[in-house]
């Protein structure tokens, strides 16, 4: 039963260091666009506003 010794601390501080960059990661995807992207998607909507708008009855 010879294992090898483990620090907990140094292991505890590692899983959470892990679990940080999964998230960071996540977070990247999800939330990470370019200036750009976020142009377009915002012309987008502006203009699916005013077509919307333009269909209204008054």
């Amino acid at each position: 039963m010879t294992g090898k010794v483990v620090n907990l601390s140094k292991a505890r501080k590692a899983r959470a260091k892990g679990q940080d960059k999964a998230r960071a990661d996540a977070n990247a995807v999800k939330f990470g666009r370019t200036k750009g992207e976020k142009a377009k998607e915002r012309a987008e909507a502006d203009k699916a506003t005013r077509d919307l708008d333009g269909h209204e009855r008054e």
